[in-house]
C-alpha cells in the first residue's frame, strides 16, 4: 500500500519509517515536513495512506484535509490525548499517540487489512487522477470543531448558501465553504446531478420523480425530502436518467 508520512518532526518520521519496517505491505513513497508539501506530494504522488500529524506549523492536519478533493487513508499520529482527539468527532481509520507503540501500529495496519477484505476500497489513484471523484472516494469536511470523513455514497445532497454549501448526509448537515460550481466541476455526473441552482443531489438517493410546474421535475428522496428540477436542468435530467 503507497504510503506518505506527514509530519513536521524530523525524528518522528525517522521513528514512524524505523517501525513501518516490520510491515511490508506499507511502502512508503515519500515524507512531508509541512501541509504545503503534502498537498503537492498527495497530488502528485496519489498515496493510497497517509501517516498524518494533527498539529504542524502553519496549516494544521486538519487543515490540509479540508483543501483536497480526495483524501486517502488516514491514520493520526498525534500528540493529542484521547479526549481531545474525540472532541473532533473524526471518524478517521485510526489514530496513533507519540510515542508510537509497536502494537498499536500493528493494530492499525490490521484495520485497514480488514477494510480491504471486506471491500471498503476508493477508486485507484490512477482513476481519481485527473478524474472525478465517484461515490467510492470520500471527503473530508470540518465545520468548527466538528470534522468527517463521509464517503460520497452516503451523501444524500448538497445545497447552496451562499459562499457556502451544506452537505446532507446521515443525521448531519454541516456548511463548508466550497462553492456548488466547484463541487459540480469535481463530481461524476453519471453519480451526482446538479438538478437546480441549489442543489446537486446523489441519484442513488432519488425514491422516485413527478412532474412539477413549469415544465420542472420534483424528486423525493429515500428519506423524504422534496427537491425541485428545474425548467432548464429537467431536459438534461430526463436524458441522463433515460425518462
Amino acid at each position: 500500500m503507497k504510503t506518505l508520512l506527514i509530519d513536521d518532526e524530523r525524528l518522528a518520521r525517522r521513528e514512524l519509517r524505523s517501525l513501518l519496517e516490520a510491515h511490508p505491505e506499507i511502502e512508503i513513497i515519500g515524507e512531508c515536513a509541512d501541509a504545503g508539501e503534502a498537498i503537492d506530494a498527495i497530488s502528485q504522488l496519489r498515496p493510497e495512506l497517509i501517516f498524518l500529524d494533527i498539529q504542524m506549523p502553519g496549516k494544521s492536519g486538519f487543515d490540509l484535509l479540508e483543501v483536497l478533493d480526495w483524501v486517502p487513508k488516514v491514520i493520526f499520529v498525534t500528540a493529542f490525548d484521547e479526549y481531545a482527539l474525540k472532541a473532533f468527532e473524526v471518524n478517521a481509520l485510526d489514530y496513533l499517540l507519540k510515542p508510537v507503540d509497536p502494537s498499536r501500529l500493528a493494530e492499525a495496519i490490521m484495520k485497514i487489512k480488514l477494510q480491504e477484505s471486506v471491500g471498503e476500497k476508493h477508486a485507484s489513484p490512477a482513476e481519481v487522477s485527473n478524474h472525478r471523484i465517484s461515490l467510492e472516494d470520500q471527503i473530508f469536511l470540518k465545520d468548527g470543531e466538528r470534522c468527517w470523513f463521509v464517503s460520497l455514497r452516503d451523501i444524500r445532497y448538497f445545497e447552496s448558501e451562499g459562499n457556502y454549501v451544506r452537505v446532507y448526509f446521515e443525521g448531519n448537515k454541516p456548511l463548508i465553504l466550497k462553492s456548488l460550481n466547484n463541487l459540480e466541476e469535481r463530481l461524476d455526473e453519471r453519480s451526482f446531478f446538479r438538478i437546480s441552482r441549489k442543489h446537486i443531489v446523489n441519484l442513488k438517493e432519488i425514491d422516485h420523480i413527478e412532474p412539477w410546474f413549469n415544465g420542472g421535475l420534483q424528486v423525493k428522496l429515500r428519506t423524504g425530502q422534496l427537491l425541485e428540477v428545474s425548467r432548464r436542468q429537467a431536459a438534461r435530467f430526463k436524458d441522463l436518467l433515460s425518462l
